[in-house]
């Protein structure tokens, strides 16, 4: 917790960036309470409302690269400010879909927003004000997001019951403008300094090979397959062996508190370890888990043990996954990588839960367990590769 005593002014991004993230994530849940009333209204099936989050999370990944210039020229406070007005007009379109065309134009639009103010540009704005000491700012802000469905499943549990869903998507439009633009507004302005002619002061850290940016991404994207699709399936994963409704969601739940615990664990650590240390013990948690859970045959204890090896796996690995490129790129170069690399991150996100309820329709457990089974550990491998790559002054550190 070091950093909370060094910098006022990365408090205050912190303060900033815990709000707006938490309602920036909470609001986009919607799907998950009112899909049933939103399938009903607009004629669709639920595997179709759902559909709308991989739209999001494809939007996201394919606009991220073009904002790359633009958090670097004029720094993730204003892009974040133009990200956050851009929700309004795809909140209230969702509000007022009444066929499925309009409903999906609604989720690319958010998405196109999202790629502006969800995760990607809050690591940028708390890179600007930490550098390559973020990382414990980071893991303190997804401690804090991590709860953003616990805060916001009833919230809107609660407006759709008494505003009905478009009403909700009405409310969560004003709350961008209410609640996160004045946030924005006046948070603390980065550090980078800029020149005459407005571009960014470079420093000039020793060059980055791309094979090792391409080990960065590899390791980051088969993360996020693992971890996005288990998170979408968990329930009917476990029931696939052999468990009962009731057991699948008492155990289902019991993952995302230690998930956070993890994040919460891997803060209190004080940024002893850089990403990839992390990233290598949290990632060889989830194949022994994976594994585990293969050859148990739906054991009682051996999915207490799963749940517990892949919730606090998978709760660092997230921790990893936004700090890793903080190993490798200084403040001027972080902003693009994490652009970059956001494009095959939202793309596996977006593919995976569908692809892994293919695999479990198809071929039971075995199947979505075997391939992220064999994505973890391509991760592990990957991270000791990247572990060797590490800058001098990295290592020093780590």
């Amino acid at each position: 917790m070091r950093f909370l005593k060094s910098d006022s002014r990365l408090i205050g991004v912190l303060l900033v960036l815990a709000i707006t993230q938490l309602v920036g994530w909470g609001t986009i849940g919607l799907p998950a309470i009112v899909g049933r009333d939103l399938a009903a209204d607009l004629g669709m099936s639920l595997p179709a409302v759902f559909a709308g989050t991989s739209v999001l999370y494809v939007s996201m990944g394919l606009c991220a690269p073009w904002l790359a210039r633009s958090f670097a020229l004029h720094g993730a406070r204003k892009v974040m400010m133009v990200g956050t007005v851009v929700t309004v007009p795809g909140f209230v379109l969702l509000s007022l879909a009444r066929e499925p065309m309009l409903y999906f134009a609604a989720w690319i639009i958010l998405g196109i927003a999202g790629s502006a103010t969800l995760s990607t540009g809050a690591y940028i704005m708390l890179n600007e004000i930490a550098g390559r000491q973020a990382k414990n700012a980071i893991g303190a802000l997804m401690l804090v997001t991590g709860l953003s469905s616990s805060i916001f499943w009833p919230t809107t549990s609660f407006l759709s019951g008494h505003l009905g869903w478009r009403g909700t998507c009405l409310v969560y439009a004003a709350m961008m403008l209410v609640v996160s633009l004045p946030l924005y507004a006046f948070a603390p302005r980065r550090k980078i300094a800029g020149n005459a002619g407005g571009e960014p002061v470079k420093a000039s850290p020793p060059a980055i090979p791309r094979s090792t940016f391409g080990l960065v991404v590899a390791a980051i994207t088969l993360n996020a397959f693992v971890n996005f699709g288990i998170s979408a399936i968990m329930i009917e994963l476990l029931r696939a062996e052999g468990l009962t409704p009731a057991q699948a969601l008492l155990f289902g739940s019991m993952l995302g508190v230690i998930q956070v615990s993890a994040r919460g664990l891997d803060l209190l650590g004080g940024g002893r370890w850089d990403g990839i240390t992390t990233g290598l013990v949290a990632g060889t948690a989830l194949p022994v888990a994976m594994l585990l859970l293969m050859l148990s045959e739906g054991a009682t204890w051996a999915v207490a043990v799963f749940i517990l090896l892949y919730g606090a796996g998978s709760g660092a690995m997230a921790v990893a996954r936004a700090t890793i490129p903080l190993v490798f790129y200084d403040q001027a170069e972080f902003a693009k990588a994490m652009s970059m690399i956001a494009l095959p991150l939202n793309l596996a996100s977006a593919i995976s839960p569908p692809l892994l309820v293919g695999l479990l329709t198809t071929f039971g457990s075995r199947g979505a367990l075997g391939l992220t089974l064999v994505f973890s550990c391509a991760t592990v491998l990957i991270l000791v590769l990247l572990g060797r790559r590490r800058p001098q002054v990295a290592a020093a550190v780590s």
